[in-house]
């Protein structure tokens, strides 16, 4: 008797309904909805009908134009890399400590929760908790710097606009330099212990270790933080929109502050606002793609070119032979 097979795979598409619907729903039509918008004259509250521009760029040249936009850029990438610089640095150092297996540090159980523990934390709760430490004319860190008589006035930092940069920048480092931490961990906990066991047998230190072992080993994970941390960083809000209001004098202004600006502040911008996201994600394409670029395999890319050459010559001297034993034959 002939056995009834059954197809499970159908089962795999029927589980996966849901998913492809919420992501038709909630991802895929705002993403075309946005950037239809960006081509036209869609502003104002309550308004659903509009018309592409006559001029189809129009909204892109002026973002582009608007000195607002120049600001939150420059201070967007500003922030991001005296965020980013200090973080990778950090957490690479806190990495090759915890894996270095001749340290045998005690404790790193409790050490990788205090360090990770800040990025739990809602970004409300510790932007409220910094514009309270920074507070003019009380404030702790006021009142530290004059009791140690480092000055003789309180600074108001908040006033300040490069001090409310870098406690912006301070405050998304501190947040993420565990959760980078933890990802370099598991990076380098892959590579095999028989490398680090034949470097310690060749006599390297564990500086060499870590710069000829462990660094090209934990590339790509290093790449993958990269882009992660410049798709966040671009479009950072919570933090400076929370601690300052994006003041003074839009020092903290981000772009994602200034989309949020043009679409729900004054005139309901929503096409100019489309227009800006645009702008931001090709701005990211093209740094992410730079990254990549820089980060890639050269050995892989080398050995790949050397393959396809020698396939190719291989194939040119087989034509030749064929094409002599044919005249040959003739």
């Amino acid at each position: 008797m002939r056995q009834k097979s059954v197809s499970y795979a159908k089962y795999g598409y029927i589980f996966s309904i849901p998913f492809v619907v919420a992501f038709l729903i909630f991802a895929l039509y705002p993403v075309i909805y946005t950037i239809t918008v960006g081509f036209t004259d869609l502003k104002g509250i309550g308004k659903t009908d509009f018309k592409i521009l006559p001029d189809i760029f129009g909204n892109f040249k002026s973002i582009l134009a608007n000195p607002s936009f120049t600001i939150s850029l420059l201070n967007t990438l500003i922030i991001w890399v005296f965020n980013f610089i200090p973080q990778l640095g950090l957490a690479l150092l806190l990495a090759a400590w915890f894996t270095n297996a001749r340290l045998k540090t005690r404790g790193q159980g409790a050490f990788k929760v205090l360090f990770y523990m800040p990025n739990i934390i809602t970004a409300a709760t510790i932007a409220i908790l910094f514009n309270v430490l920074f507070g003019y004319p009380k404030g702790p860190i006021n009142d530290i710097l004059m009791g140690l008589g480092m000055r003789k006035e309180p600074f108001f930092f908040l006033q300040s606009a490069w001090a409310s940069r870098l406690i912006v920048a301070f405050i998304q480092f501190w947040m993420w330099y565990g959760n980078t931490m933890l990802i370099l961990i598991g990076g380098i906990m892959s590579i095999s212990p028989a490398l680090f066991e034949a470097a310690e047998m060749d006599g390297a230190s564990a500086p060499q270790m870590f710069l000829h072992i462990t660094l090209p080993s934990v590339r790509t994970i290093i790449l993958y933080i990269l882009v992660t941390s410049l798709i966040g960083g671009l479009t950072m809000f919570d933090i400076p929109w929370l601690f300052n209001l994006g003041r003074p004098d839009n020092a903290t202004l981000t772009t994602s502050m200034f989309i949020y600006n043009q679409a729900f502040a004054g005139s309901y911008l929503f096409n100019r606002a489309a227009a800006a996201s645009m702008v931001m994600f090709v701005i990211i394409g093209f740094l992410s793609a730079g990254l990549f670029y820089i980060l890639r395999d050269k050995d892989e890319v080398r050995f790949r070119k050397e393959k396809k050459a020698l396939l190719k010559a291989a194939k040119d001297a087989a034509r030749v032979q064929r094409k002599a034993a044919a005249e040959g034959g003739a």
